[in-house]
């Protein structure tokens, strides 16, 4: 079968088979393959699945707003609150903040939306717990990427997507890592990683409770940084690039 044909079977509507075969097909086409049709085997395998929920936006200001999941996958809320930044753009900032907000896939993918049409973007997420302290412990924070886009006036915009592990849970899904492998990066400066990784937890946390979440800054730019970095570069692949 088909993705899109293995996605619509779980129950999905045409829009949102479409929005997440774009998203696993896009990770698979820049080698992230912990994020692409893997995940697919993996959407099959969730028992509390709920391919008919949409998510809601409970606040909406100029320089904020407020979305819950409201049991829909993470990667349908986030793209929801893509298209809702990219048809009301902030006159400057905004902060959006989501709760319920679980799986989200790539962060780049989104990032990279917003930037394509000219705006700054950043966005974490949480995930269970899976990251332990570097001297051994419980797991205390997920992978909790961050993702920051930056247009540009020339093409591509630079996008840089990091996880907080040393590998992805991705990875360890689809059996190209092993469990004990989920660490966070860095080697013997696992610290900064795990610093990193706890961080961002305590931000979605302290922003959007308890349950997993997500946090979006999205802005106007007022500078064109990225032709000059490329230039400085000189043709050496940038964060992001094809």
């Amino acid at each position: 079968m088909l993705p899109e044909e293995r996605i619509a079977a779980l129950g999905f509507s045409a829009a949102d088979t479409a929005t997440l075969a774009a998203h696993f097909l896009d990770a698979e086409s820049r080698g992230k393959l912990g994020h692409g049709l893997s995940r697919i085997d993996w959407l099959e395998t969730l028992p509390d699945l709920r391919p008919d929920a949409a998510p809601r936006r409970l606040h909406a200001d100029p320089g904020y707003e407020r979305w819950d999941g409201n049991g829909a996958l993470g990667y349908l809320t986030l793209a929801a609150i893509v298209d809702a930044q990219l048809a009301a753009p902030p006159a400057h900032a905004r902060v959006v903040v989501a709760s319920s907000c679980f799986p989200t896939g790539m962060l780049g993918w989104y990032v990279r939306r917003l930037a394509e049409e000219g705006l700054v973007a950043a966005l974490t997420a949480t995930s269970p717990a899976r990251l332990a302290h570097p001297d051994g412990g419980k797991p205390l924070a997920g992978t909790n990427p961050l993702a920051i886009a930056i247009p540009s006036s020339i093409g591509a915009p630079i996008v840089a997507d990091v996880s907080m592990g040393a590998v992805t849970y991705g990875d360890v899904l689809r059996g190209a890592a092993r469990p004990d492998e989920l660490v966070p990066f860095g080697g013997e400066q696992a610290h900064k990683g795990f610093a990193l990784a706890l961080g961002l937890e305590l931000l979605v946390g302290a922003l959007a409770g308890d349950d997993f979440g997500a946090v979006l800054v999205v802005a106007r730019p007022e500078a064109d940084p990225v032709p000059e970095l490329r230039r400085r570069a000189a043709g050496l692949r940038l964060p992001g690039d094809a």
